[in-house]
């Protein structure tokens, strides 16, 4: 039987019986108001594939998610601020790029590159693993190339988040040898080697991490260690997941989520 951290852990439980509740009246919100901008032109039409529930694409492998986040327009950060006004993306991640509430990722200092491969992971369907995924992929979508683009610009062009108040889990261990060194017992490499000693990110899809959510941080993991997201190329994150314990993955939120105010 497929372990569901959902279901089996109380913590990530209590988050998502918010985020259903939550996402219901969102969902209900976003469809009256992007009906309205359609009208008026603010955004693209859906394809019809979209409409029709089209398949998921095929996983990405290094080559072909370079390929296809070099193909992308470059990015304007004045344009992205409107396509996030027009696409209400301050309802879920604040007006700068903050989450009002702990449910939601902070996007504000994040890579463009990792925001924009999201939204390709959205539209496509390689991440609709949750309601909050699911909404996502109803707005990308509606969204043309150029605008994920700008809105990635915007974000990237934002300042990360310190103290942001999201409540940090109890952390039972120090994980800088794990951020810094890694740990060759069991073939973990350090956090570093990807996402830098200063948690700003690295190539393609290793995304900045420095003043997340920490919440969300632990959500995302869980979902990795778990296979229950698997839109990472060469199962990458999977892989680094699954020899984490449960008391790691908290060290580790906690230790970036105040990353930028330490350091």
């Amino acid at each position: 039987m497929t372990y569901d951290p959902y279901s089996h852990d109380p913590y990530v439980q209590e988050l998502t019986a918010v985020t259903n509740g939550w996402m219901r009246r969102a969902r209900q919100m976003f469809t009256v108001a992007a009906t309205a901008a359609l009208l008026f032109g603010m955004v693209a039409t859906p394809s019809r594939a979209s409409e029709t529930q089209a398949p998921t694409a095929a996983p990405w492998t290094p080559a072909n998610l370079r390929t296809a986040l070099t193909s992308l327009p470059k990015g304007d950060a004045e344009r992205g601020y409107a396509v996030s006004q027009q696409m209400f993306c301050a309802s879920c991640h604040g007006d700068q790029g903050v989450a009002p509430t702990q449910n939601w990722p902070h996007l504000a200092g994040q890579k463009a590159a990792y925001t924009a491969k999201l939204m390709l992971d959205y539209r496509d369907r390689r991440h609709v693993n949750n309601k909050g995924a699911e909404l996502m992929h109803d707005i990308a979508v509606m969204m043309t190339p150029q605008q994920i683009a700008d809105v990635s610009a915007y974000y990237a062009a934002q300042k990360a988040p310190q103290d942001d108040g999201t409540p940090r889990p109890v952390a039972q261990l120090n994980p800088e040898q794990l951020v810094r060194k890694g740990d060759p017992s069991r073939l973990l490499t350090p956090c570093a080697s990807c996402h830098s000693t200063r948690g700003q990110g690295g190539k393609l899809e290793a995304p900045a991490l420095a003043g997340q959510n920490p919440l969300y941080f632990v959500r995302t993991m869980l979902e990795y260690k778990n296979s229950t997201r698997t839109n990472d190329a060469a199962h990458g994150m999977r892989t680094f997941a699954k020899r984490l314990s449960r008391e790691e993955i908290d060290a580790l939120a906690t230790y970036y989520a105040d990353l930028p105010t330490k350091r």
